[in-house]
């Protein structure tokens, strides 16, 4: 079964978050990033070049998220000619689930040995595109009310201790988030509708929220959302919902681009 939430009026939410919930339990870590992680901010809009561009789906022909993802990258690219664009398709080739090797060798950061190394190897690939990349795109239908199984161990992959994110238990907001601010665009697909805040279904919802909660976790707090829902009707609905999802990504893209844009 798919579901999904709808951005209401398919306009972008930027800065926050999809209006979920979710979203007042980081006021007092937004305080916490302080004043030098919004001057992050305008330090990568200026540069902003690198896009990383994430496919979660399994459809690889027939997916609505994977063609909106393109043609995001694809205005990008036309926005930043020879700028690099990372392709990561968990989709079709799922990360590895993590394991016993795998935490124990993070957790082992200062004499960690070959067999360690291994075990993290595709963890630090992944977080190495993290860093390189001044902005993220990322493609992921929900399936059974949450995100692909693939999409689920990429983040096990990437949210790791002493690399994305420090502990301080003496803090009273022990996380402190490792790498550098960048804005991150959402594109969901759902085969219903309602999932939205407010909606019949919003209770059934563990995508958005979720990815809501995992990039805040990162220090990525500039989210844009967009989303296409009753998929499986192929209706007025749909269609009016892809219309939508296009122009919000327009207005998005050009946000992201307008200062790095070539004179």
């Amino acid at each position: 079964m798919r579901g999904g939430r709808v951005i209401s009026n398919g306009r972008p939410k930027t800065g926050a978050s999809f209006a979920s919930p979710t979203h007042s339990l980081f006021g007092e870590w937004l305080t916490y990033l302080g004043r030098s992680r919004a001057q992050g901010f305008l330090r990568v809009f200026v540069r902003m070049k690198t896009l990383l561009a994430i496919h979660a789906s399994a459809r690889l022909h027939r997916s609505i998220t994977r063609r909106l993802t393109e043609d995001f990258v694809q205005g990008w690219k036309n926005r930043h000619p020879g700028a690099e664009v990372i392709q990561r398709d968990v989709g079709q080739h799922p990360p590895a689930a993590i394991n016993e090797a795998w935490i124990a060798a993070a957790f082992n950061q200062e004499a960690p040995s070959p067999e360690d190394r291994r075990a993290l190897a595709e963890s630090e690939t992944f977080i190495e595109e993290l860093s390189r990349a001044d902005a993220i795109v990322i493609g992921a239908p929900m399936y059974n009310f949450g995100m692909p199984a693939a999409l689920k161990a990429y983040i096990d992959q990437i949210i790791r201790i002493g690399r994305t994110f420090n502990l301080h238990p003496e803090r009273e907001n022990p996380y402190e988030p490792l790498l550098s601010p960048k804005p991150v665009v959402l594109i969901s697909s759902s085969g219903a509708g309602g999932y939205e805040a407010g909606g019949p279904c919003a209770g059934m919802n563990f995508l958005q929220p979720h990815l809501e909660v995992i990039f805040h976790f990162l220090g990525f707090t500039d989210l844009s959302g967009v989303h296409v829902g009753f998929e499986e009707f192929k209706d007025e609905r749909w269609l009016r919902s892809i219309e939508q999802a296009e122009a919000a990504l327009g207005i998005t893209l050009e946000r992201l681009t307008a200062h790095g844009r070539p004179q």
